[in-house]
């Protein structure tokens, strides 16, 4: 009997999941909210762009997610924590943290526990978008080959240009920081117990799509090039890291200190740490031909293709990176940066609801036709992160009358993320990477059956649902798995732990060709809207639109 622990840090709690590593049954599962901010997330009700979190937030949900779901496993006939063989973690990404010279985050320090600058800068925050700009002005002009593996276009959702605007709107919290750790990287390292930012065993996933992180030209970028930046983020350059690497890598071992706080054996395997959909890809069963949809308050587009393959660069993308999510393989990210936040946004906040309005709206939206309303949105209230990567762009709600009701609104918008995903999946398949599935995981396909079937018919592809409902953490659990060993109880590589730990429900959805065709309509409409707003149109372009009301907003407040 042999169990691994898997642990997700998502954007508003941290889960714990107690896996059988026989065949990835779920023994137990404890999830804990972040008990800062608002619903874990620190605000500025000044600056919508920004999204900043505690790091003693992070440890509280540790400790006390893994004693509960310790504490639930142990009801089971024959399980002892001193069978637990691994731990794996993910996390969120770019979710940067700057930390002291011994790997302690500033913000635990009674000086800086109240300054937003000195938090973990989370995914979701775009405040540096002008920086995020700059970095692709300079990279093109001067190191091209930078951002041709991400897009072309960096984002203000990744490390450097977070950092940067640390530096520009924050300096005494830059210069108070040694160095900076993403939050994948951070939680392995604090369960090993180092005290040394320099020696924190860095994951090749954050590091090669957030970091500009390549082995091609030699890690990190080069100190010229930040130095056109600011020289300063030159000399942080040697007090990040040299080398990132894949998951068949160990992050450490669990520390005696944190042993004894989780009730777990001292010493196990700790996993390299991915970001929380990349771990999630790999609990889905992703392999190459083979889509995997995290879907949540954003969601996350994963694919693999063979490190032997040559792979074309792919304009719009998040990243495409030798290692990252699957090892020996390519990892290909994309996404979009609000999907069940716009849901949560109009039911909750605008139509000041809750769950059971959700439920309601539901109902009414599915009673309707593909195209019954009339109305037409984009899916763009937290920016578009592929395949424009434009933070500045806005939602919009085209063609209400005085009989629009909640729930025209409420189905146009999750029509408006399906058009979405459809430019993603079309943008991947364009650039000849195979999709042949397409499996989703999160909660909202798990719980809603209305969606599945509109982002089936949208997309003109089968739409399949990991077996397990913790997907991220699952996979995380597979790597603890993998890195353990067949001789702990464990096994000696990905495809064999994947084949044994995770499953696809039997429930698909399928397109259905009548409603396939009324969204080919709508989807041209989208389009249309889409390349207009986004700049893409020349000859009708609306682009600054949006960005002259945010100016507008600005200047009022």
């Amino acid at each position: 009997m042999a169990y691994t622990l898997g642990m997700d840090y998502g954007t508003n709690s941290v889960r714990a999941l107690v896996v059988d590593c026989r065949d990835g049954s779920e023994l137990a599962t404890s999830v804990v909210n972040y008990p800062g901010g608002n619903q874990g997330i620190l605000l500025d009700p000044l600056d919508h762009h920004l999204a900043r979190q505690h790091p003693g937030d992070y440890l509280f949900g540790l400790e006390k997610s893994v004693v509960e779901a310790l504490a639930q496993a142990a009801k089971h006939p024959g399980f002892s924590a001193d069978q637990v063989i691994g731990i794996g973690v993910d996390a969120t990404g770019s979710s940067p943290i700057p930390v002291d010279e011994k790997n302690v985050p500033l913000a635990l320090f009674d000086r800086w526990k109240n300054v937003l600058a000195a938090q973990c800068w989370l995914w979701k925050d775009h405040t540096s978008h002008r920086e995020a700009a700059e970095i692709t002005r300079i990279a093109a002009q001067h190191r091209p080959h930078f951002i041709a593996k991400c897009g072309n276009t960096y984002s203000s959702e990744w490390f450097w240009s977070k950092i940067w605007h640390c530096l520009k709107t924050a300096p005494e919290v830059f210069d108070a920081a040694y160095s900076w750790v993403e939050l994948t990287d951070f939680i392995p390292a604090v369960l090993a117990g180092v005290s040394d930012p320099k020696a924190v065993m860095r994951g090749i996933c954050a590091a090669g799509h957030k970091a500009l992180y390549a082995e091609d030209w030699g890690g990190l970028p080069d100190k010229d090039f930040l130095a056109m930046l600011d020289p300063k983020l030159a000399g942080l350059r040697d007090r990040l890291y040299e080398t990132a690497h894949d998951a068949t890598k160990a992050a450490g071992t669990l520390c005696p200190q944190w042993a004894a706080k989780l009730g777990l054996p001292a010493g196990i395997p700790i996993a390299i740490g991915e970001m929380d959909v990349h771990y999630g890809a790999i609990g889905s069963g992703v392999e190459e031909g083979v889509l995997v949809k995290a879907m949540g308050t954003s969601t996350c587009d994963c694919s693999v293709v063979r490190a032997d393959k040559p792979v074309a660069d792919i304009p719009g993308i998040c990243g495409i990176v030798k290692g990252a999510i699957l090892p020996g393989y390519y990892g290909i990210e994309a996404g979009q940066s609000a999907v069940g936040d716009i849901f949560k946004w109009w039911v909750e906040v605008v139509c000041e609801g809750d769950g059971a309005l959700h439920a309601r709206l539901t109902q009414e939206a599915a009673a309707q036709k593909p195209g019954g309303s009339g109305l037409l949105a984009l899916d763009w209230n937290n920016g578009n992160r592929t395949i424009l990567v434009d933070p500045m762009l806005t939602g919009a709600i085209l063609g209400q009358t005085l009989h629009t009701t909640r729930a025209d609104i409420y189905r146009a918008l999750i029509e408006a993320t399906a058009f979405g995903a459809r430019a993603i999946i079309e943008r991947i398949k364009d650039y000849g990477v195979s999709i042949n599935r397409v499996v989703c995981c999160g909660g909202i396909a798990e719980k809603n059956a209305f969606l599945m079937q509109i982002y089936a018919d949208v997309t003109g592809c089968t739409m399949q649902v990991s077996g397990s409902a913790q997907a991220c953490a699952l996979g995380a659990a597979v790597a603890a798995a993998v890195l353990a060993g067949p001789a702990r109880g464990g096994y000696a590589d990905f495809p064999s732990a994947q084949k044994a730990m995770t499953s696809i429900k039997p429930i698909c959805y399928t397109p259905k060709p009548q409603n396939q065709a009324l969204y080919d309509q709508l989807y041209a409409l989208y389009r249309q809207l889409h390349d207009a707003f986004g700049g893409v149109n020349k000859s009708a372009d609306l682009s600054g639109v949006m960005k002259k009301l945010i100016a507008l907003k600005q200047g009022a407040n």
